[in-house]
């Protein structure tokens, strides 16, 4: 069977959004910094894209390859896909509007008013804002831009693992957290079986989890401390082919673990991540993945939309 997306379709999206995006940097530091065993470690550092995260790349994928209308484009987002879009919308000169549920956090609020979308805050959870996005869509004849279940958007998340690859040829294995999946479907549609790809998804929102579980992506619980960027309800239908073919398994961590994470982060390397840009590192240092001797790892933090008062609170 055919997967959704191919490296040649991460290519040549690539090519097409690269002028409108960051090459974010890496990290090389060792796992003895963080009092693990001493394996080569890899960070991507994706929260330092435009608008904060990965979403940025999916969202210049879609409007620069999908031709919106003059109605513009509309999404419904946890927080990050919406500022993305916002972002996107703003540099290309075209309208947007957003839907985000009540558990989106004030930073991503402001973050996607500050692109000059129009913003709507709609239900308790992603999948509400989803539903909202879509009648809109019909009743205005706005372009939806899906957050991860579209070809176009998850091969737009796929150019991290593309860049990623070129920057740090050599590893072993990569750490992605998990919501919808796009970012993972994208990654593991370039890796393929090249690269162990691991995914990390928080005990309280167990999609991919579930999904593999059940052979099919199936509803789950979405209460976690990340849940504004990686508890979608369910994964997408057009990346569970991919993760089955591609992904080698799926970790569960703590919120604890999430938070610590995030702690750490800061506290060793100076970055500041949200927790669903934490939950990959979080893995590591909770034990729940744990690489083999001189295993060369990659980790990709992505999701800095929370604000410096607040974390350093946390």
């Amino acid at each position: 069977m055919s997967l959704a997306v191919s490296r040649a379709d991460i290519e040549r999206v690539h090519s097409i959004i690269a002028p409108y995006i960051r090459m974010t940097p890496i990290a090389r530091v060792s796992g003895a910094e963080f009092g693990l065993a001493p394996f080569p470690l890899t960070l991507k550092l994706e929260q330092l894209q435009h608008a904060g995260s990965f979403k940025t790349r999916g969202a210049f994928a879609n409007l620069l390859t999908r031709h919106p209308p003059a109605a513009g484009v509309v999404a419904a987002s946890g927080g990050n896909h919406g500022a993305a879009v916002a972002y996107a919308a703003m540099r290309l000169g075209m309208p947007a509007r957003i839907f985000v549920p009540t558990v989106s956090s004030p930073a991503k609020i402001d973050r996607i008013r500050s692109y000059g979308a129009e913003l709507t805050v709609v239900g308790e959870r992603y999948a509400d804002a989803l539903a909202a996005s879509i009648e809109w869509s019909q009743s205005s004849g706005a372009m939806p831009v899906h957050a991860f279940d579209q070809v176009e958007t998850i091969a737009g998340q796929g150019t991290l693992g593309l860049e990623l690859s070129l920057q740090a040829p050599g590893l072993d294995t990569v750490l992605v957290a998990v919501g919808g999946g796009g970012l993972i479907g994208g990654i593991a549609a370039w890796y393929g079986s090249r690269t162990r790809v691991i995914a990390v998804e928080p005990e309280g929102a167990p999609t991919l989890h579930d999904a593999l579980r059940a052979s099919h992506p199936v509803d789950a619980p979405t209460g976690s401390v990340a849940a504004d960027s990686l508890a979608p309800k369910r994964v997408g239908e057009l990346m569970f082919p991919i993760a089955r073919a591609h992904v080698a398994r799926v970790v569960l961590v703590s919120d604890e673990a999430i938070l610590n994470a995030q702690r750490t982060l800061w506290e060793g390397l100076r970055l500041v991540a949200e927790p669903g840009g934490s939950a990959a590192f979080a893995a590591l240092l909770s034990g729940a993945y744990q690489p083999a001797e001189g295993e060369r790892v990659g980790v990709v933090v992505s999701g800095a939309n929370t604000t410096a008062v607040d974390f350093a609170r946390a």
